[in-house]
């Protein structure tokens, strides 16, 4: 089918008592495999990309590829902005065929973060697409992005912010980190709970990888609509096709290699559809 906003499937989730998966993809193989994940599981499901791998390949090359694996889908497909860095990078995002954008404005103070939101969010209103912000900082690094500490978000600051702003969704900060984390993540989940009665759209948690499954579910129990998870997918990947070299170090042809790493990303990401409750759920 056509490619679909996140909007209504991420309000069936906040009905439902479940978790979108959003999965970050750099290629064509792990489209494929993210794709091929939900249908199996008969789940909605939502590809993103950062800045940094639209530099790589941009917006116009990820929305064709996207669009034409999900044509050919029976399951709803969201082509998600993760993380933009900038209002024109989200327009950019929408006229290329994105059918979400997110907003990081993190990086600014409060009212800073709620200008750039706010421009954003209209912007993307007025073409129906939804729009994800960020208030606090999810800590650690992921691709350009690098936050220098983490800051959790304060309900109230994100009642108001979601007011002013009129996002979509929210992504808050409650101790999780982008990448691997060093040692066992401690997580506020009295916070996560107290941002949920305050704020009624979406909630999203970034820095899934490497979160234990209790702990995914337990956010997710709390009020938590969409989970990211991108740092895990690179490595099941790079994995897959390191192990197709160790077998066979001559090996010439990227289809090789390319069919193991889809392999590997699809279990991968059927694992955590099931931990985010999405299956079944298309």
């Amino acid at each position: 089918m056509p490619l679909v906003t996140s909007e209504e499937m991420l309000l069936k989730a906040q009905q439902g008592g479940y978790a979108v998966g959003a999965f970050n993809a750099e290629n064509m193989e792990m489209v494929k495999a993210i794709i091929e994940a939900a249908e199996e599981l008969n789940a909605p499901v939502m590809i993103q990309t950062t800045p940094s791998t639209i530099k790589y390949g941009t917006v116009e090359t990820y929305g064709a590829i996207v669009a034409a694996e999900a044509k050919k889908a029976s399951v709803p497909v969201c082509l998600h902005l993760d993380h933009g860095s900038s209002f024109e990078l989200a327009v950019q995002a929408m006229k290329a065929g994105y059918t979400s954008v997110m907003i990081d404005g993190s990086k600014f103070d409060f009212e800073g973060n709620v200008e750039i939101t706010k421009k954003t969010a209209d912007a993307a209103r007025a073409l129906n697409i939804p729009c994800e912000a960020e208030l606090g900082k999810v800590g650690g690094k992921e691709d350009d992005l690098e936050a220098e500490a983490d800051t959790n978000t304060d309900p109230q600051e994100a009642k108001e912010f979601a007011e002013r702003t009129g996002v979509t969704s929210l992504a808050v900060a409650i101790g999780t980190a982008h990448g691997f984390y060093v040692g066992t993540p401690v997580l506020d989940k009295e916070r996560l709970s107290e941002i949920r009665k305050v704020v009624d759209i979406p909630l999203v948690l970034h820095g899934a990888s490497g979160l234990s499954d209790e702990e995914v579910k337990d956010c997710v129990r709390r009020g938590i609509c969409k989970v990211n998870f991108a740092t895990e997918l690179r490595e099941a990947y790079s994995k897959a096709v390191k192990e197709i070299f160790a077998e066979k170090e001559n090996t010439i042809d990227p289809k090789v290699y390319g069919r193991a790493a889809i392999q590997a990303v699809k279990e991968l990401v059927k694992y955590r559809m099931q931990v985010c409750g999405c299956d079944g759920k298309a």
